[in-house]
């Protein structure tokens, strides 16, 4: 089968970066699906890994956590899809990526695609879905309803793969008021427009910006990029007993200490959680993802498709990878069909 591997860390303007390779076709396990893979697309977290993790044994690796496909075999205990059925899912970050033309992936962290969607639209929302969707109603424990508890969330770097889901999740299922960052009159529009109550200049401080809006400190905060450069300016920005929750990862270390005055409380969200250590409770991305659908085609939510690449190659790939890198991408980059 056809897949775009690596072979080395390299930058990903490096030919040699993201290669085209023929690949043995999987076979899926008692609860995989074989999913021909249709659309993906591109998240942090595959140009962290490319930059940081060795091939084990110049062998090829395969990179690619958000896909959209059609199922083409089950494997013996698999119960809730068959052959034919169109998904949508992230997979799980120990098991190879979907940047290939067959992949496997446990049927409880796969979701039945939106029905109003084509494949692309469809690429775009599952990682980001989930880790919007675990981080705002899990690790924030934000209650979902419209009722007004006079509570406030800031997302610091709303324009991105995760902020653009979790504006929306934010503002439509729940009665917090919305406060989006991003730092750039494109990506502000952006973030106005998925339903932020206010957006605000992460490239200033955010407590002057908070201040300049006539905002007072938030109850809870979503840091999606940058936390050690905003970290101090979050401690200020958030309201005694407040929540903060993160999901990049901090080139310096963070000073827990400044949190006790305030007794502010730290989460992490990582939604390769549940398939990493094989949970009790892994089956709920599998009904988050279908929840996601249901809201998609109901058009309470829109996928947050940001640029199509084109087809699915190492070319593409890399110029999907450099974007990203360069941190201005809007949405997210996806690719479609090989």
């Amino acid at each position: 089968m056809k897949a775009i591997a690596y072979f080395q860390s390299l930058p990903a303007e490096d030919a040699q970066a993201l290669q085209d390779v023929q690949l043995p076709a999987p076979a899926p396990g008692p609860r995989d699906l074989l999913v021909a893979v249709k659309a993906i697309s591109v998240n942090p977290v595959d140009t962290k890994i490319r930059n940081r993790v060795a091939p084990e044994n110049g062998a090829a690796k395969v990179l690619g956590w958000d896909a959209s496909g059609i199922v083409q075999a089950v494997g013996s205990e698999v119960r809730l899809f068959q052959p034919g059925d169109r998904v949508y899912y992230a997979g799980a970050i120990d098991r190879a990526g979907a940047n290939s033309e067959l992949h496997v992936v446990d049927e409880r962290i796969v979701g039945h695609m939106p029905k109003t969607l084509g494949f692309a639209e469809a690429a775009a929302l599952p990682l980001t879905a989930i880790t919007a969707w675990e981080l705002l109603f899990e690790r924030l424990q934000v209650a979902e309803g419209k009722a007004d508890q006079g509570q406030s969330l800031l997302i610091v770097g709303a324009a991105g793969g995760v902020g653009s889901m979790l504006v929306q999740l934010a503002r439509q299922l729940t009665g917090l008021t919305v406060i989006g960052t991003a730092s750039r009159p494109e990506t502000q529009a952006w973030v106005r427009e998925l339903g932020a109550h206010h957006v605000l200049d992460h490239s200033k401080p955010l407590s002057e910006e908070l201040a300049r809006s006539g905002l007072p400190p938030v109850s809870h905060v979503a840091s999606l990029t940058q936390t050690d450069q905003h970290f101090d300016q979050l401690v200020e920005a958030l309201a005694p007993q407040g929540r903060l929750a993160l999901i990049d990862d901090p080139v310096q270390a963070l000073d827990l200490m400044k949190l006790k005055a305030k007794s502010l409380s730290l989460h992490w969200e990582l939604m390769f959680t549940r398939s990493l250590f094989q949970t009790a409770d892994m089956i709920e991305q599998h009904r988050l993802l279908e929840r996601v659908a249901g809201l998609i085609d109901g058009g309470v939510l829109r996928t947050t498709l940001g640029e199509h690449f084109g087809r699915i190659d190492a070319a593409n790939l890399r110029r999907a990878h450099a974007l990203l890198e360069s941190g201005k991408a809007k949405g997210k980059i996806v690719l479609e069909d090989f």
